[in-house]
This record gives structure tokens, C-alpha cells and sequence, in this order.
């Protein structure tokens, strides 16, 4: 059961479509909706090294930075409010100053999903995003997460990658349980070069998503999932990745997998994440 959904308002492109997606489940799940505009002045007053004698005019640029981000706000906090008006949706509108991940994290233990934009999370298009952080909000907690792509689309095709890890089985449980898209045409790749192996990891899951009412179609690719994830979701013309992870070395990857942080990284469709 899904009943309050958390929408992170970033640039203004990935907001709209962010509102957009959050208001189609909204009147689906009969849940409200939480618009989340987060501003980090640190970040927008970081110019790194400052030439002597530019003191003024670096100055000027921060201010006009935190001008442009409080414009962006209001204009994505009016247009919000507006959309979910017109749709009868029940809303409010939180703004956050200071550290976002840590506001962030505080709002994700009161809702059950949370939507924001595959590039745009914090600073509202005024600079630009730091590397990897869509996997530092997965890791820091922040899920089950929908990252949207810039436009708005049709979810009519889902494709769900399962490594067989522990990891990826509970991604999947998790968009199983919250039924965003039931009606949508499921299927269900491996990526492993020992089909047996495959079709015995593809036999179990796919029973485990016929039991909560889906008809998966599956595949096993002798392919490594680096290489071949993002360009079978494209041929396939999928509109949803449903991403779980096989933990392995350092850092981000020690909890995400080197699959996951490529497809962060590189993906144009959307991602449901919930490692």
C-alpha cells in the first residue's frame, strides 16, 4: 500500500516531470504528495579559488547564484501546488535549507516513495550536480526510489534486471509490493554465459511475480550486465528499469555493484531503485 509519496523538486524540466509521475500514482494509490525544494548555500557559495582583486565580483556571483535558486523555487513550488490543485490530488510543500542529504533523509522514514529526477536533485539547474549523486541518495538511505528522466512518459514496458543476488531480489519484492504499474508489460533479464544457471535464477523470480499478479516474460543474456543492461532496455523499448545491485568492491560500489552505478550514471530511462 502506497500513501504518501515524497517529491524532490529540482531543475525545473526534471520538477514538472518529477509532479507529473508523482500525481499519476497519487490518483491511482489515493496518496498525497509531499514537494520537497531543497537549497544548500554552501553549495551555490562554492566558487573555489578566488583570484585577488575579484572579491567583488565573485561576491555578486554568489548572490545572483541564491537569486536564480529562490526564483527556480518559488516557480516549481507555484507550479506544484497548481498541478496537484487541478488534479485533486492532496498535497503540502516542505523547503529545506542546509545540508539536502540529510533533510532528505529525515522526510524518506515518513514515505512510502520517493520521486526526484536522474540528474537533478539539488541545485536546480543554477550549477552543476556533483558525480554520482543519484547512488549517494540510494546509499545514504533514500529509497524506494522512482528517478525519473527530464520529459515525462507512458509507463507501458517494465524491464526488470535481476543479478540473484539478496540485494536484487528485495529491489524487486519492493516494486512488486508497491504496485506503481501493474498493467505494465513486465520483463524479467539475467545476464550470466551458463543458461541453466539463467534459466533456474529467471524460474524462481519470475514465480515469486506471477504470485503478486504480473506475467513476466524473461530472458538470459551470456553477457556481461555493464555492457549489455542499457542497451537491451533500449532495443527492447522499455520505459522503466527496475535496478537491484550485486554488492562487490569499494566504496559506492561496496553497497551498489559496478552495474548499478553505470546505469545511474548513463541511463535516459527512467530507474526504480530500492537497494
Amino acid at each position: 500500500m502506497m500513501k504518501r509519496i515524497l517529491v524532490g523538486l529540482g531543475s525545473l524540466e526534471y520538477a514538472r516531470s518529477a509532479t507529473a509521475k508523482a500525481i499519476e500514482l497519487a490518483k491511482v494509490h489515493d496518496a498525497e504528495l509531499t514537494g520537497v525544494t531543497l537549497l544548500d548555500i554552501d553549495r551555490l557559495d562554492d566558487l573555489g579559488p578566488i583570484p585577488m582583486g575579484a572579491g567583488d565580483a565573485a561576491r555578486e556571483l554568489k548572490e545572483s547564484r541564491i537569486e536564480t535558486a529562490k526564483d527556480i523555487i518559488r516557480t516549481e513550488q507555484e507550479e506544484f501546488a497548481k498541478a496537484c490543485e487541478k488534479a485533486g490530488v492532496t498535497y503540502r510543500l516542505q523547503s529545506e535549507l542546509g545540508d539536502p542529504l540529510s533533510a532528505l533523509v529525515s522526510l524518506t522514514r515518513y514515505h512510502d516513495l520517493v520521486i526526484c529526477g536522474l540528474q537533478s536533485f539539488f541545485e536546480h539547474g543554477v550549477v552543476d550536480e556533483p558525480v554520482d549523486e543519484l547512488a549517494k541518495l540510494v546509499q545514504e538511505g533514500i529509497r524506494p526510489l522512482l528517478a525519473v528522466a527530464e520529459k515525462d512518459r507512458q509507463i507501458n514496458k517494465v524491464l526488470v534486471s535481476y543479478s540473484g543476488s539478496m540485494e536484487s531480489a528485495k529491489t524487486i519484492k519492493q516494486y512488486a509490493h508497491l504496485r506503481l504499474w501493474p498493467k505494465a508489460k513486465m520483463k524479467i533479464v539475467t545476464f550470466h554465459d551458463d543458461r541453466e544457471i539463467g534459466a533456474e535464477r529467471l524460474s524462481e523470480i519470475a514465480q515469486y511475480c506471477r504470485a503478486h499478479g504480473y506475467e513476466p516474460e524473461t530472458e538470459c543474456v551470456a553477457k556481461p550486465p555493464i555492457e549489455a543492461l542499457l542497451p537491451y532496455a533500449n532495443e527492447w523499448g522499455a520505459d522503466l528499469i527496475v535496478l537491484g545491485n550485486s554488492s562487490k568492491s569499494l566504496l559506492l560500489r561496496r553497497i551498489l555493484g559496478e552495474t548499478a552505478l553505470h546505469v545511474m550514471r548513463n541511463s535516459a530511462l527512467p530507474l526504480f531503485l530500492a537497494q
